[in-house]
């Protein structure tokens, strides 16, 4: 796992399948994975195979964003239904369009296929699919795009990628900004997506991606804007790349009245999610601080004759914490579903520093919980 420009360690640890998390404001909280990739680009298994992935990972929905210009099995597709081309010999055309033109006759797949496959399978496990797509060019100049609630791919390719952007949003998606520090030396934004931003063509970012944490970019969220994401791009198996490994997988927690299209967007576009990964939580700091006084409740056990209250602090959901008392302590962590007790002077609040959650670069939230 890597950062850029910043050293931190991240935690680890297990989240049990079903992951229970209160409600926070009135809102339900919905875990999402808005960034996977299918054997119709570049990973390794079927969009139902994803579906079913989330099922078992214990997730509410993932969107499916297939690389536009970027099919990596195409020859091999190809090869496999040979018998069908009558002898023809058919030869991949467009599976790398990162830093080419595609050829005239277009981009010859059908971009929506892989959403209708994971659609059908969405139906026996429960499991919302926001149709997408990824618009992929050279990384380190112009940057990884994905659109969100798309209505035909097929539509959305220019060799322009900043048309590409605009193709997306004419048909209403929402714009995510994808990995903005991947094989890059820093988060700075390129003059791009300095274009990009100014358009006002972006609504959500990616706080972290697979193993990589990009601290800087907290912040820049909070400046733009935009919403805070925390997605796998998973290419090989969940399994493989979390589970094998003890963690649970990157989610976007999206803070939304139903698990709908329309709830989930409203959500996204009122910027209530927050950004789970490796055992950090991030983003906006009064939603961060809400989820944890939802999550915890607390009570005094006893008091002595000093006044001093001992106080059993109780994690009720399956989220792990961790806290400080003071600038100098120790952190503490706070397991799923166990309990800690804690002296807290007379007449005084308990202040926490929560140490596993970030609302900017370096910067925890403090959540003050009033003892009587």
């Amino acid at each position: 796992m890597y950062i850029v420009k910043n050293t931190l360690t991240l935690l680890r640890f297990k989240i049990n399948d079903t992951l229970h998390i209160p409600q926070v404001n009135g809102y339900n909280i919905y875990k999402t994975d808005l960034h996977t990739h299918s054997v119709y680009s570049d990973g390794d298994v079927t969009p139902a195979f994803r579906v079913r992935e989330a099922f078992y990972d214990g997730l509410d929905a993932i969107a499916i964003t297939e690389h536009l210009e970027y099919r990596r099995h195409e020859g091999n597709m190809l090869k496999f239904l040979k018998g069908y081309t009558d002898g023809k010999v058919v030869k991949a055309k467009n599976y790398d369009l990162i830093n080419r033109q595609c050829p005239k006759d277009g981009i010859m797949s059908d971009q929506n296929y892989p959403i209708e496959e994971a659609l059908k399978a969405a139906k026996k496990f429960g499991i919302l699919v926001i149709p997408g797509t990824e618009i992929t060019r050279e990384p380190v100049k112009i940057g990884h795009f994905n659109a969100l609630f798309t209505q035909d791919n097929n539509t959305i390719y220019d060799p322009d990628p900043l048309q590409s952007i605009r193709n997306a949003r004419e048909q209403g998606a929402i714009i995510q900004h994808n990995h903005p520090g991947w094989r890059r030396t820093s988060c700075d934004k390129t003059e791009f997506e300095k274009t990009v931003y100014a358009e006002g063509l972006i609504d959500g970012i990616e706080v972290a991606n697979g193993g990589s944490l990009y601290l800087p970019i907290i912040d820049r969220a909070r400046e733009d804007n935009l919403y805070v994401a925390a997605n796998t791009d998973i290419h090989p198996t969940t399994a493989e790349y979390y589970r094998l490994k003890g963690q649970h997988r990157n989610m976007t927690l999206i803070f939304a009245k139903e698990c709908t299209l329309k709830g989930l967007r409203e959500a996204l576009e009122a910027k209530r999610t927050l950004a789970c990964s490796g055992g950090y939580i991030c983003g906006d700091e009064q939603l961060l601080k809400d989820l944890f006084l939802a999550s915890v409740k607390w009570e005094v056990i006893r008091t002595d004759k000093k006044g001093v209250r001992t106080v059993r602090l109780t994690n009720m959901c399956s989220f792990k914490f961790q806290y400080k008392t003071s600038k100098n302590a120790l952190p503490v962590d706070l397991l799923p579903f166990q309990s800690i007790q804690l002296n807290v002077a007379k007449d005084k609040d308990l202040k926490l520093t929560l140490t596993n959650m970030l609302c900017g670069n370096m910067v925890h939230p403090t959540a003050t919980l009033a003892v009587k």
